[in-house]
């Protein structure tokens, strides 16, 4: 795919004056013969999409793609490339990929996955595991949620997003992975424990406590025990579902974590119950920029982090469609 000659050497990432990016991009549009067709598999905005249409029809000096009333037809040109277009993609992704399995053990590099402590603490060990068997070099850095919103995927501060997303970047590619529900939490021996638990008892029986990164003391729990006519009592909130577990164990207090708490709850003597109410779903997912798409350490990565979170996923959650249905990160349950 080189081309010879003297002169300084053509960048990796160029193939006579087009990147391989954009042949991604141009194979997508040639199949999909719609910027909006097109931006969506991409996860791109249609003005990126447009833009790169554009870059496409300067460097092949052909317009590919012209209106024909409310559609878009490909010229005899771009049909003519079309199916050299996709071969050159596949060949470049199988290229790329045998590249990547054979450098793992020789790659250096440091990775930022950004998520809730609990989901850190649930992953951290046996991802740090993995790594040191298949990738010895690479070093992960977990960074927690902050009160604060920032696109960290956008900027680069992290690499990785898992757990309940909520990016807004149209850019920001989201893979769903299971669906998860809320359980209620207390210590061993708490009253809630003996006898039927109704959404009565639950509201009226207990004090509360809520798991904020903005420090909210009302979310979904208090709105669906509104539609019964209830109202709990919440005397606390704390940042991370980890640190909420010892206000548990040490007060009567009751509290709400998913199931990927349940290993600190074991560990800490607490006890867990289904939530006498309808409370919305939280998709579990990952997500991460674009541009780490065609980088082998990084599927690798997300190809790890999708082993464990599906291993640990609860039974019975199957695979999200939407991944933004339900709360966001900052659940306030």
């Amino acid at each position: 795919m080189a081309q010879s000659g003297t002169g300084a050497a053509a960048s990796p990432s160029v193939t006579g004056g087009l990147d391989l990016n954009l042949l991604v991009a141009l194979d997508v549009l040639l199949e999909e013969q719609s910027v909006r067709g097109a931006a969506r598999r991409l996860h791109l905005s249609e003005p990126a999409m447009s833009r790169t249409l554009g870059r496409a029809r300067r460097a092949l000096g052909d317009p590919l793609l012209v209106r024909a009333g409310r559609q878009m037809v490909p010229t005899p040109y771009a049909l003519s490339l079309r199916a050299e277009v996709g071969v050159v993609v596949e060949r470049a992704r199988a290229l790329f990929a045998a590249r990547g399995a054979e450098d793992l053990r020789s790659l250096t590099r440091t990775f930022t996955v950004h998520g809730s402590d609990s989901l850190a603490a649930l992953l951290g060990p046996p991802l740090l595991s993995r790594a040191a068997a298949e990738a010895p070099g690479i070093r992960l850095r977990f960074l927690g949620e902050s009160h604060l919103d920032a696109p960290v995927l956008r900027e680069g501060t992290a690499d990785l997003e898992v757990g309940v997303i909520d990016a807004t970047a149209p850019e920001v590619r989201i893979e769903p992975l299971s669906v998860d529900r809320m359980l209620g939490a207390v210590r061993a021996g708490h009253p809630l424990l003996h006898g039927e638990l109704t959404a009565r008892r639950f509201a009226e029986e207990a004090e509360h406590l809520t798991v904020s990164r903005r420090g909210k003391l009302h979310g979904p729990v208090d709105e669906a025990l509104a539609g019964l006519g209830l109202r709990r009592r919440v005397v606390g909130s704390v940042g991370s579902f980890p640190s909420s577990l010892f206000f548990l164990r040490e007060t009567d207090l009751v509290g709400l974590v998913g199931s990927w708490c349940l290993p600190m709850t074991d560990a800490l003597g607490l006890v867990t119950f289904p939530v006498p109410l309808d409370l919305p779903p939280l998709p579990i997912g990952l997500a991460w920029h674009p541009r780490h798409d065609a980088d082998p350490a990084h599927a690798w990565l997300r190809g790890c982090v999708r082993d464990l979170m599906r291993a640990q996923a609860p039974a019975g959650a199957g695979p999200s469609g939407a991944p933004d249905a339900g709360p966001g990160r900052d659940a306030d349950l």
